[in-house]
């Protein structure tokens, strides 16, 4: 069967844009550039998001303590071993708040990332409220030459939601952010977190109606996990039945009615999280690495003879 996005696989998949695109494979690189966040600082709020431990998803090359430039290096060199077959690559602004600075700060930080042999662009993990018109008038300046996209935490559709994990912005911020990143020709991400307390199944498959209406080229979808070190974790620990996690087997049938309502525009670039065992202060789902995960995923995709935007 041929889907609207030009190969085989039953969704809109990352790497396959790529391939579509420029002919390769092209690797992230996460980088720590030192960043903090609004809602640490006390800037909006101090403590940060209910959920967030940084230290559980960073590679272990990934420090601010190096140089931009020596975290791509060592991040080239890990993935050659990794992927043989990775050669350009995106360097991935991740750990917190990645334009929570002055812009000249930023310019010379992105342009020292986009000065390693190989990296063909950037992509900005930020929030809403870090994010004004000057800056988002030298991102776009900057995608006529590179690859740039913003990835906004956007987490819930449901402000209910985002004051109750004290993420210090609201649904409307995240909207605007997201259409005035848009609306320069600057490619746009966001992210969606399913399991948090509060929201009903129904609720969290009903998001999918305002990610469709948005301008966005990516999503990244994941399982809420509860991290040590976080105020989930000592949520958790004193009222656990104050949440519903979802099991594996549970969450990728969700995740399939997901994305079966979908738009196929959107490009999938996750659906899943891993975490450390180390950092895990919450039940998980054992060893099963994301791979595995990807490859169930898509199997239940095509025992079902369903796929991205069915429903449609």
């Amino acid at each position: 069967m041929a889907y609207p996005w030009g190969h085989e696989r039953r969704f809109n998949s990352y790497p396959e844009y790529f391939r579509k695109h420029y002919g390769e494979r092209v690797q992230k690189l996460t980088v720590d550039a030192g960043f903090t966040c609004p809602n640490r600082d006390g800037t909006v709020g101090r403590g940060g998001c209910a959920y967030c431990n940084n230290d559980a998803f960073n590679p272990s090359y990934c420090t601010p303590q190096k140089s931009i430039q020596q975290q791509l290096l060592e991040g080239i060199e890990f993935h050659k071993v990794r992927y043989r077959k990775a050669y350009r690559y995106l360097a991935y602004f991740q750990a917190y708040s990645n334009t929570y600075a002055p812009l000249d700060k930023l310019r010379s930080l992105y342009g020292e990332a986009l000065a390693v042999p190989d990296v063909m662009g950037i992509v900005i993990g930020t929030r809403p409220d870090c994010v004004d018109d000057e800056k988002l008038d030298y991102l776009a300046e900057l995608s006529r030459t590179h690859y740039v996209a913003v990835e906004y935490g956007m987490e819930s559709c449901y402000n209910h939601t985002l004051e109750r994990i004290n993420r210090g912005h609201t649904v409307e911020q995240c909207i605007q952010a997201i259409e005035a990143t848009a609306a320069r020709g600057t490619r746009v991400g966001t992210h969606l977190i399913f399991g948090l307390p509060g929201e009903t199944r129904r609720e969290m498959l009903d998001e999918v109606d305002m990610i469709n209406r948005l301008p966005i080229d990516t999503i990244k979808l994941h399982q809420l996990q509860i991290a040590a070190g976080t105020a989930f974790a000592r949520q958790y620990a004193g009222r656990p039945e104050s949440f519903q996690l979802f099991g594996c087997d549970e969450y990728i049938d969700f995740v399939v009615q997901f994305l079966e309502r979908l738009h196929p525009r959107i490009v999938v670039e996750r659906f899943a999280g891993e975490m450390p065992p180390r950092y895990m202060a919450g039940p998980g789902w054992g060893l099963i690495r994301n791979v595995e995960l990807w490859r169930m995923f898509e199997q239940r995709l095509a025992d079902r003879n369903t796929w991205q935007g069915r429903l449609l």
